[in-house]
């Protein structure tokens, strides 16, 4: 079966058809080309991992490679490079094999089915032309055949009429002699377009168009067959890696197969062994005497003999880290908005990138003067008026960086001395609410409740003083805080707070807030707003009720 005789009046089907095979090839070279990338992408990032772990050290200069696990982990990652190689090569095979060489093939493909689609619509006009031709000239034969029969008539008729003039008779039958003329010569012409387009319509629908439609069967079918073996090209690009990736995850195993831990052990031992001899038993002293000891600066616990548990404990509920919510801040250049230790580290680093982009500048100002001095020595090498531009614009960025250089050593200053003045003063500040209780210690939960009841009471009869409200709260922050998930009370702000410092939270005088975690002997308790927000508030400024 062929499409020239089964299909011979679906000559817009065969278009489409056609067409949709094309774009079906085209949609599978850019698969590929698409697969490809991918395979290109996952070996790029495979030698990238590798790379990353493998060992920075020269290999005499590192210790660990005389550890098995060590080696095996080198071996690994060169087995895991060689796949990534692998991997490459199933791109490249993808990429000249199927992308290549179907792309170049499918736009042959279309040149031929233009061309053969071209054939057929100028067969289709020509026979239109002739179907055109064969209306006219049946029009023009009736239009004859109404005048010749008109004519006869009016000779008959001037024929019978006793008044008409012989004159005027023999003209009428002339007339109706040519006109009758005209009608045969007409009938003649139509009778042959006639038999002219029959055999072209017979030549158009058995002979022309059967022929191109065969030509676009093969076509088609020759394309449908060059794409199946496209297909298997995928899998081709596969198998032909498949027996080097085998050694590489061989490789692998192997390397799994090295470690050997009791060899490690002795490695670590003969590494590492010192040779000394083992420390004696500590001789016995008999402090029962009574005697009369002033205390050392290096005891370690207090004059009554008391460790210094408090101060510790104080030292670590400093590096709480408030977390929750914080109030939206301006970002200044300066760093200003930040806590002061955090401020400084940020100020530190703005500082040494503009120093190192300083002696970038400085740098290439040094190869523009010597390239300008080689330029003045042998002028054939270039002309040294074309380096001043860039040597005018290298200097000014030179100036740009030393002036804000200075801008950034002038606020390092203020912020590490505002950091060295915050921990000189972080016990006069952390006073200014309550003092903590000093019955137990600030970590018992019990006593920690009785000293924050302690100082609501107190901050009833007088109102704390709001200067220091915008010094930082914290001067070190430990970021393993854990927040509560519920809150735990709530609380009433007694007086009004501006939360400016990193951590705090503001608010209003009489606002309802929930406790999120109660006072730890430090005067600060974290609450949280009811529009939003989570943070710190003085302990003297709230009346607490727990749930």
């Amino acid at each position: 079966m062929d499409w020239g005789t089964e299909l011979w009046d679906q000559f817009e089907v065969l278009e489409r058809h056609t067409q949709w095979g094309l774009d079906l090839l085209d949609k599978y070279v850019k698969f590929v080309k698409e697969r490809a990338e991918v395979e290109q992408a996952y070996a790029k990032q495979l030698r990238s991992l590798v790379k990353k772990y493998l060992p920075k050290r020269p290999t005499k200069d590192d210790p660990e490679v005389k550890f098995s696990q060590q080696q095996s982990f080198v071996q690994l990652l060169q087995e895991v490079n060689d796949f990534a190689g692998q991997r490459e090569l199933v791109a490249e095979s993808l990429g000249i094999r199927v992308c290549l060489e179907l792309a170049k093939y499918s736009q042959e493909m279309k040149q031929e089915r233009k061309m053969h689609f071209q054939e057929g619509r100028r067969a289709q006009q020509q026979l239109e032309n002739g179907f055109k031709q064969l209306e006219n000239s049946k029009r023009k034969f009736e239009r004859d055949c109404r005048e010749a029969e008109k004519a006869a008539h009016t000779a008959e008729r001037l024929d019978q009429d006793i008044n008409a003039t012989k004159a005027d008779v023999e003209k009428a039958k002339q007339q109706a002699h040519l006109r009758n003329h005209m009608a045969e010569e007409s009938k003649n012409e139509y009778a042959a377009q006639l038999q002219r387009f029959n055999r072209d319509q017979a030549h158009f629908y058995f002979s022309q168009m059967p022929q191109i439609f065969d030509k676009l069967q093969d076509m088609d079918e020759r394309r449908a067959t060059r794409l199946g073996a496209g297909y298997g090209l995928l899998s081709e690009a596969e198998l032909q890696v498949v027996p080097i990736i085998g050694k590489c995850l061989e490789g692998m195993k192997v390397a799994a197969e090295s470690v050997d831990a009791k060899n490690d052990s002795q490695v670590l031992i003969e590494l590492h062994k010192s040779g000394f001899a083992r420390p004696g038993d500590l001789e016995f002293e008999d402090f029962s005497q009574v005697m009369n000891r002033a205390p050392s600066d290096s005891s370690l616990g207090t004059p009554d003999g008391r460790p210094e548990l408090r101060a510790a404990s104080s030292r670590s509920r400093a590096k709480r880290w408030p977390f929750g919510k914080k109030n939206k801040t301006v970002v200044t250049e300066d760093f200003s908005h930040l806590p002061p230790e955090q401020q400084r580290k940020r100020l530190q680093q703005q500082l040494e990138e503009r120093n190192r982009e300083l002696q970038k500048e400085e740098d290439q100002r040094e190869a523009l003067k010597k390239m300008k001095d080689v330029y003045e020595k042998t002028p054939q090498m270039g002309d040294p008026a074309s380096l001043e531009p860039r040597i005018a614009e290298t200097l000014g960025n030179i100036e740009r960086l030393k002036l804000e250089v200075q801008k950034y050593e002038a606020w390092l200053a203020e912020a590490e001395s505002r950091v060295l003045s915050n921990r000189g003063d972080s016990l006069s500040r952390h006073t200014r609410p309550p003092d903590p209780p000093t019955t137990a210690p600030p970590d018992s939960s019990s006593s920690s409740n009785s000293g924050s009841q302690d100082n609501k009471d107190s901050s009833s009869e007088e109102p704390p003083s709001g200067e220091g409200q915008d010094a930082p709260i914290y001067t070190e922050f430990d970021e393993d805080f854990e927040e509560p998930a519920s809150p735990i009370g709530q609380c009433v702000a007694i007086y009004h707070f501006e939360g400016s410092s990193e951590g705090t939270v503001s608010m209003s005088e009489g606002e309802d807030l929930s406790l999120m975690e109660e006072d730890k002997g430090d005067g600060w308790t974290r609450v949280r707003r009811k529009q939003g927000g989570e943070g710190y508030v003085p302990t003297s400024y709230l009346r607490v009720t727990l749930n």
